[in-house]
């Protein structure tokens, strides 16, 4: 009969060694008790090669994706990725965390009642068609009062109006 690790042994590994890679669905279990946690947004390779079953041509693959701005929003978007189906990493998940990171906003808000077609292209999502009627409605019906003013008067949809709101000023 194999020598089996006491939980109390896995838990000093796991909590002395960052690197530790997880062995079985019990030591997650462990791991997950700990609060250890991998943020599959900011994972690196060696967060990856943690979790049993992963490769490291898998883990290269995960850190690429996120590095090119591909955001894993459950287990079923890694096993997408990874071309795995997700019962291979069902198990994984109580050490996995999906937390969803915004873009950083570099464009100052834009007030909607002043701006030219120029500035409004510079929007993201904003092509020159919608930049133009922006600014022919407003000559028409007047200033916009807000968000919900704005998407009503142009019929725009709600996806658009999502990626816009933290550009607009009124």
């Amino acid at each position: 009969m194999q020598w089996l690790p006491s939980v109390q042994s896995i838990r000093t590994k796991l909590l002395n060694d960052p690197y530790y890679r997880l062995q079985s669905t019990a030591e997650i279990a462990i791991a997950a008790d700990l609060g250890i946690q991998i943020d599959v947004n900011k994972a690196k390779v060696d967060d990856w090669l943690r979790l049993p079953g992963l490769s490291i041509h898998q883990a290269r693959n995960l850190v690429q994706l996120c590095q090119a701005g591909v955001q894993f929003c459950s287990v079923e978007d890694i096993a997408a990725a990874l071309n795995v189906s997700v019962q291979h990493l069902q198990p994984l998940v109580p050490v996995l965390k999906f937390c969803y990171y915004d873009e950083v906003f570099t464009i100052a808000p834009l007030s909607l009642n002043t701006a030219t077609i120029e500035q409004l292209v510079e929007l993201p999502a904003v092509d020159l068609a919608l930049a133009q009627a922006i600014v022919q409605n407003r000559k028409l019906q007047g200033k916009y009062c807000n968000l919900a003013d704005f998407q009503r008067r142009l019929s725009l949809p709600g996806t658009l109006i999502s990626q816009l709101m933290y550009y607009l000023q009124f």
